[in-house]
């Protein structure tokens, strides 16, 4: 009797792998050498992607040498050396002493055609010309100039995802002046606990931003964010929702409007390849948020890397990204504009216009790279949206998604729903360094459920616990060896310890990303969630995306949370559902939920207690907070509510009578 069950586990497991390896796509030979991927590859004497990877990351300084010469970055002083080794991974240095401008790179095109499409929620549409983005950007840099701005003060910014935050951003960096955004729901607090830390001298808001179908008013909450912050000396604001600015013109604040002159000379400060560019922020939902630094050279070649080699982005695409100016991604996509691609930015809801006006987006504006995060494709085929029968999609040739690890069902989706001859890349990096450890690539396949390969540069291998690299097992995602997108410090942290603390406890010298995974057979990942939030019932570590991507079957059920509870010295899995209105969590419901999880994961997957309730957290990226549910079950307080974008629901998962019984 045991040799059969055996035997069936082996069976369903094979069958399972066999369901996962599934090529959804696979680039014609035709396409593939119109890549730059392709053309890069062959320049450097390889017929294969494995083969390119590995040279990558065994000769990283001649890697990164060649990518530079292949994307043509202007490098207005050149390096004395490549890598320079330091004691430790985080004390290497890249391109030491080279000297560019990151806003140079990003305006080298010129030309009438549209270098920005901004469309908003309200029907709004605005095109930017390159000849005329480089225009603003100087007038704009011309005012920092006059109100004494230098190189190394900070610009704060708390905006919609609008042309003007582009066109700001550019005249920082064109002067070497440190930039930083919020988009405009962040909470006062959660603003303050960004901004006030890295003390800026300037600091530009919009009048409001449309949401939904709602107006909001800005300028009550920027006023009290300007009047929080003592180093603020000067402030812009930008008409959004209105046709002028307010009416208040004080010697602090500016509008907008009156900045843009006729005629004013575009000048870029030759500056080092670390020169401070952005300040990022962790999430804060378990502390103050930390102020990421991050270089302009390494975050100009780490771009040009992904949008051309990995997501072959030229100047005949459009790129658009469903982001806020608060998320990592605005500042990836931003970056687009060094490849020569016309930017299609959106600012609102992204389920407004029943769910459809992302697509509509698509299809007026001829999007050929459509990038979204996880969440929103998985909403999609929760409403039951079908593009592919209401919508013209033929010019996207790419789509990416990012977030959170995409359900194998997702990817069903895309192909049956949305379009078929696409190339889907799930991609998984961060904030900490500004970019992705496991990319796309338009010369491979696509696998079900899976992430299709390590980016070029980045020695990215898994750990197990003591620290031994695995492959076909789950484990720890680690990077071995440094790369120049890495932070180049945080801010107010004298002797990089909270940076050091952050990437490198757990393995000394090695950048623990704290992501649960496994290296495929196919040499793709598959990303389980988060290793903070890993589940341990029974000494037995399982990813949370595993079970998400069960329940995320059930057509009752809109979004889920699971959290492992500290019960009786070991750990409980408690899953919480929100449902359709009108639902109930019924006990069919949950046997049936429980029935699947143990079919198509292990026994150890089920969980003990499946509750309804109304709202989950997230921040104000779209990411579920599983560690501020875990620690409110467990009467715990959450540090910092003001990161979470609806933190007054937390509340109803305090002292919930079921979870406090083994029944």
């Amino acid at each position: 009797m045991m040799v059969m069950i055996r035997i069936i586990g082996v069976i369903h497991n094979k069958k399972k792998e066999k369901n996962l390896s599934k090529i959804l796509w696979e680039p014609s030979y035709d396409r593939k050498k119109k890549t730059a991927m392709y053309r890069f590859m062959r320049q450097q004497g390889f017929k294969n992607y494995d083969d390119l990877y590995q040279w990558s990351i065994t000769k990283r300084s001649l890697f990164w040498e060649e990518l530079a010469k292949f994307c043509d970055v202007n490098f207005l002083k050149k390096q004395n050396s490549t890598l320079v080794a330091g004691e430790s991974m985080a004390e290497d240095r890249w391109f030491d002493g080279a000297e560019l401008n990151f806003a140079q790179q990003l305006l080298k095109y010129s030309g009438t055609r549209p270098a920005i499409i901004f469309v908003g929620e309200n029907t709004k549409r605005q095109e930017v010309s390159f000849n005329e983005l480089r225009f603003q950007v100087a007038s704009v840099a011309n005012f920092l100039k006059k109100t004494g701005l230098k190189k190394g003060d900070c610009v704060a910014a708390f905006l919609p995802n609008c042309p003007e935050a582009i066109i700001a951003m550019l005249a920082c960096s064109s002067l070497g002046i440190i930039w930083t955004s919020c988009s405009p729901d962040f909470g006062l607090e959660g603003v303050v606990d960004r901004f006030g830390q890295i003390k800026p001298k300037l600091f530009i808001y919009s009048d409001g931003y449309y949401y939904n179908g709602n107006v909001y008013d800005s300028l009550k909450i920027a006023g009290q964010i300007a009047n929080k912050i003592s180093s603020i000396k000067h402030e812009i604001v930008i008409p959004f929702i209105g046709e002028d600015c307010t009416n208040d013109r004080s010697s602090l604040k500016t509008c907008w409007l009156d900045i843009i002159e006729t005629d004013v000379d575009l000048h870029f400060e030759s500056l080092p390849f670390d020169h401070p560019l952005y300040v990022l922020y962790s999430s804060g939902t378990t502390g103050s948020p930390k102020c990421i630094v991050h270089g302009a050279g390494g975050t100009l070649l780490q771009h040009l890397k992904e949008h051309i080699l990995h997501y072959d982005i030229g100047k005949d695409d459009r790129l658009f990204y469903f982001t806020t100016c608060g998320w990592m991604m605005w500042n990836w996509m931003v970056s687009g504009l060094a490849t020569g691609s016309t930017l299609v930015i959106y600012d609102g809801s992204p389920f407004y216009n029943d769910g459809n006006i992302l697509w509509d987006l698509a299809e007026s504006e001829n999007v050929t790279v459509f990038g979204v995060s996880a969440k929103y494709i998985s909403a999609q085929e929760k409403a039951a949206i079908k593009p592919r029968s209401t919508h013209d999609l033929s010019s996207i040739k790419t789509i990416l998604s990012t977030g959170s690890p995409l359900a194998p069902e997702s990817f069903d989706y895309v192909y049956n729903d949305v379009k078929t001859d696409i190339q889907l890349s799930s991609v998984s990096g961060g904030t900490d360094i500004i970019s992705c450890f496991v990319s796309g690539n338009p010369i491979l396949p696509v696998i079900k459920g899976e992430l299709q390969c390590m980016g070029l540069g980045m020695a990215v291998e898994v750990f197990d616990d003591d620290g031994n690299s695995i492959t076909e097992k789950d484990g720890e995602l680690v990077c071995t060896k440094s790369f120049p997108s890495m932070p180049i410090y945080f801010w107010n942290d004298p002797n990089n310890h909270l940076y050091k603390n952050a990437y490198f406890k757990k393995f000394k010298g090695i950048w623990c990303q704290g992501d649960f995974a496994v290296i495929t057979k196919s040499k793709g990942m598959i990303i389980h969630g988060r290793s903070d939030t890993v589940l341990n019932p029974g000494g037995v570590r399982i990813g949370t995306a595993d079970i998400y991507s069960q329940v995320e079957k059930f057509d009752q059920v809109l979004e889920s949370i699971v959290i492992g509870q500290n019960w009786n010295y070991d750990v409980r899995i408690i899953l919480f559902l929100v449902l359709r209105e009108n639902m109930i969590l019924d006990d069919s419901l949950k046997s049936s939920i429980r029935a699947l999880i143990k079919k198509n994961t292990s026994p150890k997957h089920v969980p003990s207690k499946i509750i309804q309730v109304d709202e989950i957290p997230r921040t104000r990226s779209g990411k579920i907070v599983e560690l501020a549910v875990k620690k409110t079950v467990e009467g715990h307080e959450v540090e910092n509510t003001a990161a979470i974008a609806n933190p007054e629901c937390l509340i109803k998962f305090r002292d919930i009578p079921e979870l406090r019984s083994d029944i």
